[in-house]
């Protein structure tokens, strides 16, 4: 019985056979396995077990497409519309173009299409308003945007990183063995490029929007959900010794009907009440670029039903994605 050739390259990856597993599913794709170049294209494109290229990983993708790979397509369009595909810059009218011809056969790519038309976007896929936040507290800052999003566009960035979710986990110092998050208990997963459709693209610069800053500096957007007991104990948004440090966090409340779940900044004396749609905004930093103290916040536990946030840490600088997220 013949073994698929996917499944033999990922047995002689896991032994170290990098060239003889990336030989075969080169000569599977070529017998026309669109499943062969999507694995091939996979690897390129995190960096394991080959080193990253990420035009390598475009070509790949691309030859698993023209034999007829769907989510292929999807990732294609996605990769062309925020330029982390190995290409000069990021492509929206393209990668709509793109979204449109596979809407026509693929009900995933048809639903994206509608619901971006109700989405008031430039030819650029940015927003054709910026949005406007209210004061909660003047200094340090911190506003709150109602209604930032639809529930629609609430639902799509739930829908998406579903699959992502599991455990919030660092690393034993001791062991170095994963261990369970002591601070954030919630179950959460990052969108990473492949998985930024053009909903989740157009989301995020709306956020570059509202915030004043390129689109680039955000990492990927990560989604967060809390069931009943589990919280985000007190804590800053920013990282120890980080070159590139975080200057603001956007968090977007994406569901209600929970009981609990406030986030509160003690030091200031805040307490936001989560709203679907809502988001509230603060800068982490001080004007010297070390961690502000008052912006520390907790998001209380959860009493009842499931709490969903999103949320979009802002660098000073780009950030390379695919050290943050793969895929």
């Amino acid at each position: 019985m013949h073994r698929n050739p996917v499944d033999l390259a990922l047995s002689f990856a896991r032994a170290g056979k990098t060239a003889q597993a990336c030989a075969l599913l080169a000569d599977a794709g070529a017998q026309g396995s669109a499943e062969a170049w999507m694995q091939l294209a996979v690897w390129y494109l995190i960096g394991a077990p080959v080193a990253r290229d990420l035009d390598q990983a475009r070509a790949c993708l691309a030859k698993a497409v023209a034999i007829g790979h769907v989510d292929g397509a999807l990732m294609e369009i996605a990769l062309l519309a925020n330029g982390n595909g190995g290409q000069a810059a990021p492509d929206w009218p393209r990668a709509l173009q793109a979204l449109d011809i596979a809407a026509q056969g693929d009900p995933v790519a048809a639903a994206q299409r509608a619901l971006l038309a109700r989405m008031a976007l430039r030819d650029d896929g940015t927003p054709q308003t910026t949005p406007i936040g209210e004061v909660l507290h003047d200094s340090p800052r911190l506003r709150r945007f109602p209604q930032l999003l639809t529930p629609e566009e609430c639902a799509h960035l739930a829908t998406t990183a579903q699959p992502l979710l599991e455990p919030s986990y660092v690393l034993d110092p001791r062991s170095g063995q994963p261990m369970p998050h002591p601070i954030r208990t919630s179950d959460g997963g990052a969108i990473g490029p492949t998985r930024e459709d053009l909903v989740v693209r157009a989301v995020n610069l709306r956020i570059a929007a509202a915030t004043g800053t390129d689109v680039q500096n955000g990492e990927p957007l990560t989604v967060l959900r809390y069931a009943p007991g589990q919280q985000y104990r007190r804590h800053l948004d920013t990282i120890a010794g980080a070159a590139n440090q975080r200057m603001a966090t956007l968090i977007l409340y994406l569901n209600q009907g929970f009981a609990g779940g406030e986030t509160c900044f003690p030091a200031i004396g805040v307490t936001v009440q989560p709203r679907a749609g809502d988001a509230i905004l603060f800068d982490t930093l001080l004007p010297d670029g070390t961690p502000d103290p008052q912006l520390v916040h907790t998001g209380e536990p959860v009493r009842a039903g499931a709490k969903w946030i999103a949320t979009r840490w802002i660098r000073q600088a780009p950030v390379d994605p695919w050290t943050i997220a793969a895929g």
